[in-house]
C-alpha cells in the first residue's frame, strides 16, 4: 500500500457526516432496531443497537468508497446505518449463532 493509498483509506475512515458524531450514535440506534426488526432476529434491543452502531460505521465507511458521505444529512446517514446494520445481521445469522 502506497502512501497516497494509505492517505485515502485513513481520510475515508475519519470522515464525519453533517449530523455529527452523536446524531451519529442516534442514527445508527435507530438503525439496529430497524434492522433487526427486518432481519427478525432474536438477538434483544441491546445487541440489536450495537450492531446498528457498528453498522453505521461499516456501512459509512464502505459507501464512502462510491459516494460522497460526509454531505449526505440525517436520512442518508439512517439509510446507510440500516443497510450496514442488515449487512452486518446478516453476517452474524451466517456465521454466529442462529438468531
Amino acid at each position: 500500500m502506497n502512501v497516497l493509498a494509505a492517505t485515502e483509506f485513513l481520510a475515508r475512515s475519519s470522515t464525519l457526516t453533517s449530523v455529527g458524531w452523536i446524531g451519529y450514535l442516534v442514527a445508527g440506534a435507530v438503525a439496529g432496531w430497524i434492522a433487526g426488526i427486518v432481519m427478525k432476529t432474536k438477538y434483544g434491543l441491546v445487541t440489536d443497537v450495537v450492531v446498528g452502531v457498528v453498522g453505521a460505521l461499516i456501512g459509512g465507511f464502505l459507501l464512502s468508497f462510491f459516494l460522497d458521505t460526509a454531505g449526505g444529512g440525517w436520512w442518508f446517514t439512517l439509510f446507510t446505518a440500516v443497510l450496514g446494520a442488515i449487512i452486518l445481521l446478516w453476517l452474524l445469522r451466517l456465521f454466529g449463532r442462529k438468531a
